[in-house]
């Protein structure tokens, strides 16, 4: 029998949390849940605590403080590791993400080792945005592109099912993302230990509860570390082209 983790990484998302977990345990009742808290002020890692105590299937990991959303999410993947779990579904904690759309990805599995919930392939798209967060999102995503060499369409939603022995072959100690970013960084890493990625068409719907946290000082920052990256991957490409040439004298 396979192991899932379902991940979720909160700050200030109790209210949604609170009606998050029961239609995860619907969707996938299999599914172990890790609620990663960072020490949320209203009370969210209480909350994970009682949801906890209640069902075996809901483990937490209380963080100190606010820490970014990269390594909240990166926590997960190591304890997916090294808890031994088959597969992790990352999602936002605040019902922008669908939780019906779970057990298609899951389904994906089967042939692939990354399954990405995608606003921006065919039959995808988003609700109740701006015309500048749309802008922002899609020049991310086309950045990320250009810069990583990626072919998903979707690089910047965090809603992604990965296959942990995949995970378990990177480097993360390597990670520069921090925030945001870190989505862009996972496909860029995923894809240089040959992982296979599938995309799903999805309806990203805005968040229940609560405010955005996504603002243009994040989209710049995420521009920077993609661009780093992609400086990474020339350089790196440079140098093996440098020893290919020098093998063959």
């Amino acid at each position: 029998m396979t192991k899932t983790l379902i991940t979720l990484c909160t700050y200030n998302e109790c209210e949604n949390i609170a009606l998050l977990v029961p239609e995860l345990h619907t969707v996938a009742p299999a599914a172990t849940i890790l609620i990663i808290d960072d020490n949320s002020p209203d009370g969210t890692g209480r909350l994970a605590d009682r949801l906890s105590a209640a069902d075996s299937r809901v483990q937490v990991l209380h963080r100190a403080g606010k820490m970014g959303l990269g390594t909240a999410t990166l926590a997960g993947f190591h304890y997916a590791i090294e808890n031994q779990f088959d597969f992790v579904v990352n999602l936002d904690a605040d019902f922008s993400h669908n939780p019906k759309y779970i057990p298609e990805l899951m389904a994906c599995m089967s042939q692939y080792d990354v399954a990405i919930a995608s606003r921006y392939v065919r039959g995808g798209g988003v609700a109740g945005w701006t015309a500048v967060r749309k802008l922002m999102s899609q020049s991310i995503n086309f950045w990320a592109r250009l810069c990583l060499g990626l072919s998903t369409q979707d690089n910047s939603g965090s809603f992604r099912c990965y296959r942990v022995s995949k995970l378990a072959e990177i480097d993360w100690s390597l990670t520069i993302a921090k925030g945001y970013a870190f989505q862009e960084e996972v496909l860029y890493r995923c894809q240089r230990v040959r992982c296979r990625m599938f995309e799903i068409p999805i309806i990203f719907e805005d968040r229940r509860f609560g405010t955005t946290k996504i603002n243009l000082g994040e989209c710049l920052t995420a521009g920077w570390v993609i661009f780093a990256l992609g400086v990474q991957r020339l350089f790196r490409c440079r140098v093996k082209r440098i020893q290919s040439d020098g093998s063959q004298d």
